[in-house]
């Protein structure tokens, strides 16, 4: 089963005094990438939650913001920290005076310093640590599902780019005897043309015409590439996802095709070639985004 690495995520949970809410976005990346956006009531759980990101998304470019919002507050909650916000007005406004700076709004400054104004949420963060996982792993599992129907796009490219490849090999597979009868007689005739017809040694042409065919022979190679496009789509249906598996078939798959370019030296042949490259290119294109 193909995952893809682009996901998205969403989840939300009302509670009578606040609202906790959790979003995940996930791109492509050679690794696990992550920036957890935390609000600093649950700072301490960081790794934690970090570790279970990565446990349910493996690998990506991923970004995942928490966010706690209150709710409803109440006369007793500390939302504005009054002794603090008095404390930075009198130090900014001093320093105000000192510089003879009469435009400063220090008002509006003060209410955006740390901790001056925070939403008071009932319970710390220890109490709260169940229901943020909730949250988060429900959002993750959405991510995996969005990854699901990605995923199901990207395998039904990659398999039309197989079988386009497949069908460009049976046309080479067709063409092959016909390149060959042009090898025979293209040395035939450059013998016959370079060697009086008195000397020519027929046993001895039909020895050199062997040693040529064969080292332009590529039956090996089509064997080999119709191997390992079987494998690729083997291992596309596998219960894994596994990108850099199908990378590594994929470098295989243009070695092959690579070799049955440079050995075939027809130019029919060369055209089929050229488009297995282009189809291969599409491929290692969305290899890129495959999990």
């Amino acid at each position: 089963m193909i995952l893809s690495m682009t996901g998205f995520g969403k989840s939300e949970r009302v509670e009578n005094d606040f609202t906790l809410s959790t979003e995940v976005r996930s791109l492509n990346s050679k690794f696990f990438d992550c920036q957890l956006k935390l609000p600093k009531e649950f700072l301490s759980k960081e790794i934690e939650l970090r570790r279970i990101i990565e446990q349910r998304l493996e690998r990506g470019k991923i970004t995942v913001g928490i966010d706690l919002l209150t709710r409803n507050l109440s006369q007793d909650s500390e939302f504005i920290n009054e002794t603090l916000f008095i404390n930075y007005y009198n130090r900014l406004k001093d320093l105000a005076n000192k510089i003879e700076d009469t435009s400063a709004d220090i008002f509006k400054t003060v209410l955006f310093l740390p901790d001056v104004i925070n939403p008071a949420v009932k319970g710390d963060a220890e109490s709260m640590g169940p229901l943020l996982e909730d949250v988060l792993i429900e959002a993750l599992d959405k991510c995996l599902d969005y990854r699901i129907e990605e995923g199901k796009n990207l395998s039904s490219s990659l398999k039309e780019y197989i079988y386009n490849i497949a069908e460009n090999l049976k046309q080479i597979e067709l063409l092959d005897p016909e390149r060959i009868e042009q090898v025979r007689q293209k040395i035939n005739k450059n013998i016959r043309d370079l060697i009086p017809k008195e000397s020519f040694d027929e046993n001895r042409f039909e020895q050199e015409l062997i040693y040529y065919i064969e080292k332009l022979d590529i039956s090996e190679e089509k064997v080999r590439l119709k191997s390992h496009l079987e494998y690729f789509l083997s291992a596309m249906d596998s219960d894994e996802s596994s990108g850099k598996k199908l990378g590594f078939i994929s470098q295989e798959i243009g070695r092959e095709i690579n070799t049955i370019g440079s050995k075939a030296n027809y130019a029919v042949i060369q055209r089929q070639v050229v488009a297995m490259k282009e189809e291969l290119e599409k491929i290692k294109e969305q290899l890129l985004n495959v999990l």
